[in-house]
């Protein structure tokens, strides 16, 4: 990948991350996390992980996130009121994201694997002499993490039906 698409994606999914927390309008939020959802497919895409970057598009700036404007407009929230802005809570989050950052760093700077060139892939061991990604998730998923996929769906289908119930309205 170019490393300017490389660093424009990253400074958009970034740009946007920042403004789904600072948003204080749900529906604006949910759009910017569309937008940084695209960004995450872009770089996948650019690193040759082509399933990943289109289930990413379908998947979360797709499904997902039409899930989440439903579940926004089906509890009708407003935007949240201004509030006077904590200068405690200012400070406590400041020191908190500069203490991360300087954990990274050290994990960083003590990770030598990570300054190693990735191994190349043995094709022949593959199935056909070739790289089939699709064929690959779809055994993990399906022989390895059977159970896990299943209980995620459970969790949606009970969340799903949980906004339902809690969004009703009163009949009087």
């Amino acid at each position: 990948m170019n490393p300017l698409l490389f660093w424009f994606f990253a400074c958009l999914m970034l740009g946007f991350g920042v403004a789904v927390v600072a948003n204080r309008n749900p529906v604006a939020s949910a759009l910017c996390l569309v937008v940084c959802f695209l960004g995450l497919a872009a770089l996948f895409i650019g690193l040759d992980a082509y399933f990943i970057g289109v289930i990413q598009i379908l998947v979360y700036a797709g499904a997902v996130m039409v899930l989440f404007l439903f579940i926004i407009m089906l509890l009708d929230l407003k935007a949240e009121e201004r509030r006077k802005i904590n200068a405690v809570a200012l400070l406590g989050g400041g020191v908190v994201s500069v203490a991360f950052m300087f954990q990274i760093a050290a994990v960083l700077r003590n990770f030598p694997e990570g300054r190693k060139p990735f191994p190349e892939l043995n094709l022949e061991s593959l199935p056909g002499h070739r790289l089939d990604d699709l064929r690959q998730v779809g055994e993990t998923l399906f022989a390895i993490h059977n159970l896990p996929f299943q209980v995620v769906g459970v969790l949606i289908l009970v969340a799903t039906i949980g906004v339902v119930i809690l969004s009703r309205r009163e009949l009087k």
